[in-house]
C-alpha cells in the first residue's frame, strides 16, 4: 500500500498524515454554487472547486496553473488580505473585489464578494514552512441572488405566458373557421369579379391566422420524441441551415466541449429552439454582412452544481449561441422572451417564445446578455 505523506506540525512539534487531494472534505466543495479555491500567498491555486472551474471557464487543470491575483482586476486588496489572514491579524476578512475571465471565454468582468479564512497548519497542502501555508477564498457572486430571483420570474412568467397563449388561440381559432367558411360560401354567390378578390382576401387572412393559431399551439400539443440527443449534431444541423440561407458575409463558428454526453430530449424541438435564435441573430446581421465580418458562435461547455427551476443538478449542458451584432433594443431587452414581442419589422414574436418553451420542456432555461457588438443567448439543461 501506498505511504501517505507525512507534514510535520511546527506549533504542536508532531507528526501529522496529510490527506490526499481526493479526500470528502474537498469533494464536497464541488457541490458548492459559490466559488471556492485553497491559494498559497502568492496565490497559487492548489485547488479550486467546480464552480470555480465553470465561471472562469477553464479547466481545472488551467486553474491550478495560475494564481488567483491574475484573475482580479485590483489584485493588491486581496494580497494584502490573504497575507494578513495569513500573519493570523485576523481568521477571516472579507472586501469586493472584480473578478476577470478569460476574453476566450467571457471577456466581461463578474463582481464578486471575497471571503478569505485561515486554515490549520496542519492541512493537506501546509508544509513545515510558514510561507507554505495555505487559506480558503469564496467568491461569491454579488448577482447571484439576483439572478436566480430572475430566473424564478422568468419561470412563472413563461408559464403564465403559455396559459395567455393557449386561451387565446383557442378563442380565436373557433371564430375564425366561421368567418373563412362564411367567404367561401359567399364567394361562390357573387358573380362579380372584383367582389370575389375581397372574399379572396378575407379567406387568405383567414388561413395566416390560422397559421398563426396553429404555431402558438404546437408546443403544447405536438408529443415528445424522446431519444439520445447529440447536441452537436443539433449545432451542426442549426449551422448548416444559417449557412444555407445566409451564404455570403457570415461567418458560423465552431466552439464544442466534445466530452459532453448524449442525453433524453427530443432533437426537433432542440433544433427548432436553437435555429430561431441563430436565425434572429443572422437577420440582426444583415449591416455587418454587408461588410463582410458577421460572426455567429456556437458555443458548448459542461456546466457543474447548476440550479434550474429550484432544482439542483450534478451536470447541465451550457450551450451560447453569441453574434456580434448590433445587440437587443433596451426598450424590449426585459420582454424578449414574451409572445408577439419582436425587435424587427415583419416578425412575428414567436421564435424566441417558442425557443424558451422547447427547452423548458427539457428541464431547461434560456437566458440572455447584449450590448451593442455581443449578444449572448445561453440554453442550460440537466444533463444525466
Amino acid at each position: 500500500m501506498k505511504a501517505k505523506p507525512k507534514v510535520q506540525d511546527a506549533d504542536a512539534g508532531r507528526v501529522t498524515v496529510a490527506a490526499p487531494l481526493s479526500t470528502p472534505i474537498l469533494a464536497a466543495f464541488d457541490y458548492l454554487a459559490t466559488m471556492v479555491a485553497i491559494v498559497r500567498p502568492d496565490g497559487l491555486c492548489v485547488f479550486a472547486n467546480a464552480a470555480f472551474e465553470h465561471v472562469l471557464g477553464l479547466s481545472r487543470r488551467s486553474v491550478l496553473r495560475g494564481s488567483l491575483f491574475d484573475w482580479v482586476v485590483d489584485p493588491q486588496p486581496l494580497r494584502d488580505t490573504v497575507a494578513a489572514v495569513l500573519c493570523n491579524n485576523y481568521s477571516t476578512s472579507r472586501l469586493e473585489a472584480q473578478l476577470k475571465r478569460p476574453a476566450s471565454v467571457h471577456g466581461e468582468v463578474l463582481p464578486v464578494h471575497v471571503i478569505v479564512n485561515q486554515m490549520d497548519r496542519a492541512n493537506p497542502f501546509s508544509s513545515h514552512a510558514t510561507s507554505r501555508d495555505t487559506v480558503v477564498v469564496e467568491l461569491v457572486e454579488i448577482e447571484q441572488q439576483t439572478r436566480q430571483d430572475r430566473e424564478e420570474r422568468a419561470l412563472d412568467q413563461a408559464q403564465a405566458n403559455k396559459e395567455l397563449i393557449r386561451n387565446l388561440a383557442h378563442e380565436i381559432k373557433n371564430p375564425l373557421g366561421g368567418i373563412r367558411g362564411a367567404a367561401q360560401l359567399l364567394e361562390m354567390e357573387v358573380e362579380s369579379r372584383a367582389l370575389t378578390e375581397y372574399t379572396q382576401v378575407i379567406i387568405q387572412e383567414a388561413d395566416r391566422l390560422q397559421a398563426l393559431v396553429d404555431r402558438l399551439l404546437a408546443p403544447h400539443r405536438k408529443p415528445h420524441v424522446v431519444s439520445d440527443v447529440n447536441i452537436h449534431e443539433v449545432c451542426e444541423r442549426v449551422r448548416s441551415l444559417i449557412l444555407a440561407e445566409f451564404p455570403r458575409g457570415l461567418t458560423v463558428m465552431r466552439d464544442y466541449d466534445i466530452s459532453i454526453p448524449d442525453f433524453r430530449g427530443d432533437r426537433e424541438q432542440l433544433i427548432q429552439a436553437v435555429l430561431n435564435i441563430a436565425h434572429n441573430a443572422a437577420q440582426a446581421l444583415s449591416e455587418r454582412m454587408a461588410m463582410g465580418d458577421a460572426a455567429i458562435t456556437l458555443r458548448t461547455r459542461i456546466a457543474r452544481q447548476v440550479t434550474l427551476g429550484k432544482q439542483r443538478y450534478r451536470l447541465a449542458l451550457d450551450l451560447h449561441i453569441e453574434d456580434n451584432g448590433p445587440g437587443v433594443s433596451e426598450s424590449i431587452r426585459d420582454r424578449i422572451f414574451y409572445p408577439l414581442v419582436s425587435g424587427r419589422d415583419g416578425g412575428s414574436g414567436l421564435g424566441l417564445t417558442l425557443a424558451q418553451t422547447f427547452v423548458q420542456q427539457h428541464q431547461g432555461m434560456i437566458e440572455c446578455e447584449s450590448v451593442p457588438g455581443r449578444t449572448n443567448f445561453k440554453i442550460m439543461i440537466p444533463l444525466p
